[in-house]
């Protein structure tokens, strides 16, 4: 066990990783913070300690993370200067942002993928499904897809209204979509499955996941970043052998150092990889947190090494769930002021387990709401069924009152329906 005091220092655009800097924090380490985007620069405060410039930082730090795509190039300059780093590399932040390139890289490796189609142009697009109708998804590519409620995920097989979603999209998003996807469509399954990978190999356990990216209980409104995920872990994932394991070669050569996901469709006929996300999901590293027993700091500075570790985990399942307010999951700064800007958060008992920092700040005294997204907090909870782990997460959310905030009432409980399928085509 190494008890060693760490100099952690965090890069961010959105100050997206500032739970996990927290924890590491917590663990007793030395934690700087940097946050490039101007209105995302209050996140934190109070909880970490922030800088104004990180490249100052940089001989300071022990490890260096980067939690997010676009710095890839950064991270690889840095490795070969000596440096320790967690984050992602030129080839994987290309994985997960040319969405063609992360399908091409998953059918050379022996994995089988979806039809589909990469357009830059809507008319073109138009044509194609007018000569080709079936259901399809609409997938923006590049930095478009953090607008995640732009996907499209299309129900009728002669792609009327997924025509009809390009023509708005023509009219309105032209000049921020500049490349998408169309991917044709499969029933079955949703599955995530992603794993920590330390330059030359992944780490075990797998995380295998259930995300719940609509904004309204049912699957019912516009797609968000995510309102809420259910997992458990795993060393014996059929899908994980037969989708990401098979990224190995590809992930040790570039050098990546990191967690790595990757979404899926599962039914009867097979296993259908959808998407890579290779940086830390959010809010899936604040799940990650409740089920990890061993100390963050201590695993993160092992595998930036490229040592293997024996991650110690809880068993059973936890649940997250995502407590936003207005404008989620739009951003709308105006909103935000007027709704949002500077709330307290208020907790009727003072008990702070499991309770994990989406975009607040403590001042004066308090829990406030910071930045501008309205994504506020991440409550988790773990049990040895998916029934317990969710009784937990929901009860610690009942502790917590914001003006104006909102959730989703059912992360998990698909499991019931989700488990009786995986078990009957044999996945579990």
């Amino acid at each position: 066990m190494n008890n060693k005091k760490l100099k952690f220092l965090f890069v961010t655009h959105e100050a997206l990783s500032v739970d996990l800097a927290w924890q590491i924090k917590k663990e007793g380490h030395d934690v700087k913070f940097y946050v490039q985007n101007k209105e995302d620069r209050d996140v934190g405060d109070g909880f970490v300690e922030k800088t104004d410039n990180w490249l100052e930082q940089k001989n300071w730090a022990d490890v260096i993370v980067f939690d997010d795509t676009g710095f890839g190039e950064t991270a690889d300059k840095l490795r070969k200067e000596g440096k320790l780093v967690v984050g992602g590399s030129a080839y994987t932040d290309k994985l997960e942002d040319d969405r063609d390139f992360g399908q091409e890289e998953l059918k050379k490796a022996g994995v089988n993928i979806l039809p589909h189609y990469d357009f830059t142009n809507f008319d073109d697009a138009i044509k194609f499904l007018k000569e080709n109708p079936s259901r399809y998804v609409l997938k923006p590519s590049g930095a478009a897809q953090n607008e995640k409620e732009l996907l499209f995920v299309g129900r009728e097989e002669d792609s009327k209204d997924v025509i009809q979603i390009l023509e708005l999209y023509k009219k309105n998003w032209a000049k921020k979509i500049k490349t998408f996807q169309l991917q044709r469509h499969a029933t079955g399954v949703e599955v995530a499955v992603g794993a920590f990978f330390n330059g030359k190999e992944f780490v075990m356990p797998v995380c295998v996941n259930f995300e719940h990216k609509k904004l309204f209980p049912g699957e019912l409104g516009p797609s968000t970043g995510e309102m809420g995920t259910s997992c458990y872990w795993s060393t014996m994932s059929q899908v994980f052998k037969s989708t990401l394991e098979r990224m190995q070669p590809a992930l040790a050569e570039s050098g990546y150092v990191g967690y790595v996901d990757i979404n899926c469709i599962v039914s009867s006929r097979g296993i259908y990889p959808l998407e890579f996300t290779t940086r830390f999901g959010y809010p899936t590293i604040s799940l990650q947190l409740e089920g990890i027993q061993s100390p963050a700091g201590e695993f993160f500075y092992s595998i930036a090494k490229g040592e293997k570790y024996e991650l110690k985990v809880k068993k059973g399942f936890q649940i997250c769930v995502v407590i936003a307010v207005p404008p989620f999951p739009f951003l709308d700064p105006a909103a935000f002021k007027k709704y949002s800007e500077d709330a307290t958060i208020i907790f009727q008992k003072p008990n702070y387990e499991s309770v994990h920092l989406g975009d607040v700040k403590f001042a004066e005294d308090d829990w406030r709401l910071a930045g501008v997204s309205g994504y506020a907090l991440v409550i988790t909870g773990s049990g040895s069924t998916m029934d317990e782990a969710r009784k937990q997460a929901y009860t610690r959310v009942k502790n917590i009152i914001i003006p104006n905030m909102f959730y989703r009432t059912d992360i998990g409980e698909r499991w019931a329906e989700d488990s009786d399928r995986l078990q009957t085509w044999g996945y579990l």
